[in-house]
């Protein structure tokens, strides 16, 4: 498509979005849940279809020299289809929250006030690699009641193209429109620019990616954006600790998965433990061929255990979001140096402290200035899933409207409403 052809594509994405969004704002609780599942039956007829069309994607992926785990991303596998299937179950069975009322009073005049759920309209969603987004989204967009456009990567895309045939099927299957759930066809990077640029058309944008991607969407977006660009997340173990506790929070946290963000990238100890417990952390570490950058302090209680790969941390990496096996280490005074610490140099995602102090650990809830803050409890549960969301569109590390992970609740907004009988202002 040339850039005429493209504005114009975008323009009529646009603009059925907005008239299904009216929609799928009416549209009842039974509706939604019966287009859920029958989305989750059209996944697992269309199994071998499904996996025809992936295959194209990973072929032309690994001909171009993308590296194994990048390909590994784009499958559409067996398990991962019945995962997807599965998922669009769960959402069906879950409560609708949309009309929902909260927080009703009466005011001294008469009126009650109060404040109703709310669908936020149309969203774009701009993701890279994991075909399984498609699906994630339409689904969490379709109970939600919004409308949404979706634009996924180049890689993908004859993968995103039949899971969006089977969307819209599903739609029309419960009387729904099946422009509720769109997905741009071009896989040129100017539909980007023209998607995060139709306020008319789109009320925010949830880019999921790398941080190159983010950082432009942030940079040239005219509507707002949902959004985290790093996931530089700690693991603080205080004073008093159980340290046996720690040992398996900390590994956990880093090791379990290195990729996703929400594993901590920074380790920071309590001088009073830190002898006792550095040492047992940092022979797992070894042994998982963990890098670790320390403070001065750190490296002199690491030096002791054998082979370990130690290196001297700079400035930067305390700020730094490895997505490998390196972590940094420091040694610190205690929690208040540890707060201090995390809120000037973390990414404001999720920080975790390992405690036997109740005050501590209550210190630390409110004073870290992260969007999940967690007490005795591994970085890697920052996740809509283990928050019982049921599904998560992204994490978002804003302090606007949706903070952490984002589900059902984080795409809708609160409207306030207010109920008479006859009053009128004095």
């Amino acid at each position: 498509m040339n850039a005429v052809n493209i504005a114009e594509h975008l323009s009529s994405l646009g603009l059925q979005a907005r008239a299904a969004s009216a929609r799928m704002a009416a549209a009842t609780a039974a509706q939604k849940s019966r287009a859920l599942r029958a989305l989750a039956t059209l996944l697992r007829e269309n199994g071998d279809a499904l996996q025809a069309e992936n295959a194209k994607d990973t072929a032309r992926a690994t001909a171009a020299g993308l590296a194994a785990p990048m390909v590994d991303r784009l499958k559409l596998t067996p398990k991962i289809l019945e995962v997807l299937a599965v998922g669009c179950e769960q959402l069906a069975a879950m409560p609708d929250i949309i009309g929902e009322v909260i927080g009703m009073k009466q005011q001294p005049s008469g009126i009650r006030v109060g404040q109703m759920r709310v669908p936020l309209g149309v969203f774009g969603m701009i993701f890279e690699s994991r075909p399984n987004v498609t699906i994630e989204a339409a689904s969490l967009s379709i109970k939600s009641g919004n409308a949404c456009i979706l634009r996924g990567g180049s890689e993908a895309i004859e993968s995103n193209k039949a899971l969006a045939r089977l969307v819209q099927q599903a739609l029309v299957a419960a009387e729904l429109p099946p422009e509720a759930v769109q997905l741009v066809q071009t896989t040129d990077r100017e539909a980007v620019g023209r998607l995060i640029a139709m306020p008319e058309y789109v009320d925010v944008i949830i880019p999921r990616g790398g941080k190159g991607l983010i950082e432009r969407i942030s940079r040239e977006a005219k509507v707002p954006v949902i959004k985290h660009l790093d996931g530089n997340c700690h693991t603080y173990v205080d004073d008093p600790c159980d340290v046996e506790m720690a040992v398996k929070i900390t590994d956990n946290a880093k090791t379990q998965k290195y990729s996703p963000c929400n594993a901590s990238e920074g380790l920071l100890v309590a001088r009073g433990v830190a002898k006792a417990f550095l040492p047992e952390i940092g022979a797992i570490f070894t042994a998982k061929g963990v890098e670790m950058r320390c403070d001065a302090e750190a490296k002199a209680i690491l030096q002791q255990v054998r082979g370990a790969d130690l290196k001297d941390a700079t400035e930067q990496d305390w700020s730094e979001e490895y997505l490998a096996p390196i972590i940094s280490v420091k040694v610190v005074e205690g929690v208040d140096e540890a707060i201090a610490h995390i809120n000037r140099y973390s990414s404001h995602h999720t920080d975790a402290i390992v405690t036997r102090d109740h005050m501590h650990a209550q210190r630390f809830l409110r004073e870290v200035d992260s969007a999940s803050v967690m007490v005795n409890a591994s970085t890697r549960f920052a996740d809509g899933f283990e928050y019982g969301l049921g599904a998560e569109i992204g994490i978002s590390t804003d302090k606007f409207h949706a903070r952490g992970p984002v589900g059902l609740e984080g795409l809708t907004s609160l409207k306030w409403i207010v109920l008479g009988n006859g009053e009128v202002r004095e």
